[in-house]
């Protein structure tokens, strides 16, 4: 389905709004990451015949108050006081909304919310760029953004319950490594469409190899 004119502007207007809300941020959230997500989106869109004017502004607005940062509800209601604002048609604003308010992890045994193909495309460009070697240099800025410790080989890597990776406090103090245990490693297996399957293989084994490499340089 191809966007009219008015939709490109409206794509438009929100890509700008958000590369100036997100310009400079340092934890890994950045623009760079949502426009990362964007282009992804639109390439899995394409193929698994999604809806592009939901699909981009789920992947533009994805993160406007990400639940880490925000309450819960801070997100779709962000969302769609912006889409309103722009008076975007009730049913598109409805659909982006149920993207951004489920689109985030929150741990192993939370089950996905997502339903609709746009959202899975979405949800999906957003956790392959926590898959690979840019998650890695994104994992190492959310951990000193939040000053937790590199590594501590005390503490287990068994992947923590959803209690603690919902729990703010636990999760800004367990060290960046086992966040790949946490999380990173798990999300290979959670994708929705075959199109981000294939896309993530190279990518978690090369998360993989570095996890290895990592360990062989720390002395386990």
């Amino acid at each position: 389905m191809l966007k009219s004119k008015n939709q490109q502007q409206i794509i438009d207007q929100t890509a700008e709004f958000i590369r100036r809300k997100f310009d400079g941020e340092s934890t890994g959230h950045d623009w760079y990451h949502i426009e990362r997500v964007w282009k992804m989106a639109k390439r899995i869109g394409a193929k698994e015949g999604a809806d592009p004017f939901v699909v981009e502004l789920g992947a533009l607005l994805h993160d406007i108050a990400d639940w880490k940062f925000h309450d819960e509800a801070a997100g779709g209601k962000a969302a769609r006081e912006w889409l309103t604002q722009l008076e975007v048609e009730s049913d598109i604003i409805d659909q982006v909304c149920v993207i951004v308010d489920g689109i985030s992890f929150k741990g192993l045994g939370q089950k996905n919310k997502i339903k609709t193909v746009e959202g899975m495309v979405v949800q999906d460009a957003d956790r392959l760029d926590a898959i690979g070697a840019i998650a890695i240099a994104r994992a190492f800025a959310y951990g000193g953004a939040m000053n937790r410790p590199i590594y501590d080989p005390i503490v287990p890597r068994t992947p923590l319950s959803d209690a603690s990776y919902a729990s703010t406090q636990t999760s800004k103090n367990r060290p960046t490594i086992h966040h790949f245990y946490d999380k990173l490693l798990h999300l290979k297996d959670r994708l929705n469409t075959k199109t981000a399957r294939q896309l993530a293989e190279r990518r978690h084994k090369f998360m993989e190899l570095y996890l290895k490499e990592f360990f062989e340089e720390w002395g386990e």
